[in-house]
């Protein structure tokens, strides 16, 4: 990693922004999707997610965190190809397991 100073988030701490991040998101969207997002929504089947959206998020969650270069290809891809679906708590766990390794 860079010589970045960066700040430790607790696990709930990512979960609560991330929601959030993905709330401002969807917010205005015309979507089926009713409830509340919490960490089993999908971004795909519940949020209607399409790439773009998610090349989207990742800007959002890398400018939140104030980070750049966070490897998002690790939870994005899988043996050369694009995940099909996405949980919230998939997004959070990536994250969480990041900072660890830090």
């Amino acid at each position: 990693m860079s010589n970045e100073t960066t700040t430790k988030f607790t696990r709930a701490e990512i979960e609560r922004d991330i929601i959030a991040i993905l709330t401002d998101m969807t917010v205005d969207w015309d979507m089926p999707f009713t409830g509340d997002i919490a960490p089993d929504t999908r971004l795909m089947a519940d949020l209607a997610f399409e790439s773009i959206d998610v090349v989207q998020l990742v800007v959002a969650i890398e400018a939140h965190l104030q980070r750049r270069h966070l490897h998002f290809e690790q939870l994005l891809m899988v043996d050369g190809r694009y995940v099909q679906e996405l949980q919230v708590s998939e997004i959070v766990d990536f994250l969480d397991k990041l900072q660890l390794a830090e």
